[in-house]
């Protein structure tokens, strides 16, 4: 047997052979199809992931200095968000999805059938790939549309200044945006793995990474096991630099990578941030 066929003879062992992920996605499949199938799964998945995800930062905030081990890693030590900030901003999070989300979600339900489970789990190569892809397409849409509603005055004042209501970024920060904001990034969010015809558990997979990358972006620290830290060669934005951002608004558009940011030549490094001086 030559390397070729042997090679092919692997790939077809791989390909017939069943995902680690199958016993999961069966029981999954089996055990709670009636919810997974709704319209309103995705929703209350990332919107539950949301809050859940806020609340340790949200702990650092609130303790403050009776936990020195932990505002060590604060980006910016004399900026921390008071009570009416953290009010504000989930006041903002929980209107826009009582008045958008969750309308859309049910007018969804409504006209659309409950979507079709798949019988197969996608292996872990495909669940890697996918989460990857879709990462790597938001970040390039959402590029696009941070960028322009900086540079175009009428769109930032009437969509997107209310983001930047904080020069300190915190975690419950993360979704105060308008509204106009938070329908586009849903509608990224939903259709891209659509289009990148992810299999379901790949989708929610990415959701909730999603989620957590931009609760990371706007938590105000930048722990040791930050994603930024853990991703090497600097393509990975993180905490550090999208506080940046927040200091200096005609920098870092990308949400998460590094590389748009670096071709149009609107990086900048977390040394700009007086936390670093």
């Amino acid at each position: 047997m030559n390397l070729t066929n042997l090679c092919e003879l692997l790939w077809r062992v791989y390909e017939e052979q069943d995902s680690i992920l199958q016993p999961l996605w069966d029981h999954l499949r089996l055990h709670h199809s009636e919810a997974m199938r709704s319209p309103l799964f995705p929703v209350v998945l990332t919107v539950s992931s949301y809050f859940i995800l806020c609340l340790p930062y949200l702990v650092c905030d609130i303790m403050g200095d009776r936990w020195p081990s932990v505002q060590r890693f604060r980006i910016q030590p004399g900026n921390r968000p008071t009570p009416a900030m953290l009010l504000h901003c989930a006041g903002v999070t929980l209107r826009n999805h009582l008045l958008l989300v969750f309308p859309a979600a049910v007018a969804q339900w409504a006209w659309r059938p409950p979507i079709p489970l798949p019988e197969q789990a996608p292996t872990l190569l495909e669940l890697a790939s996918g989460l990857i892809g879709n990462l790597l397409l938001f970040d390039f849409q959402y590029f696009i549309w941070h960028f322009l509603h900086h540079k175009i005055r009428w769109l930032y004042v009437t969509f997107h200044a209310i983001h930047h209501k904080y020069m300190a970024p915190f975690a419950l920060s993360t979704q105060c945006l308008g509204g106009w904001e938070l329908v586009t990034v849903g509608f990224w969010t939903t259709l891209n793995p659509v289009m990148l015809r992810c299999h379901l558990l790949t989708t929610w997979v990415f959701m909730v990474v999603h989620v957590y990358v931009s609760v990371e972006d706007h938590c105000g620290y930048d722990f040791p096991w930050s994603t930024s830290r853990i991703i090497p060669f600097g393509c990975y934005g993180g905490p550090s630099k999208h506080d940046v951002h927040h200091q200096k608004p005609n920098t870092n558009f990308a949400p998460h990578f590094s590389h748009w940011d670096k071709i149009f030549g609107t990086h900048a490094d977390f040394s700009f941030s007086k936390a670093y001086n």
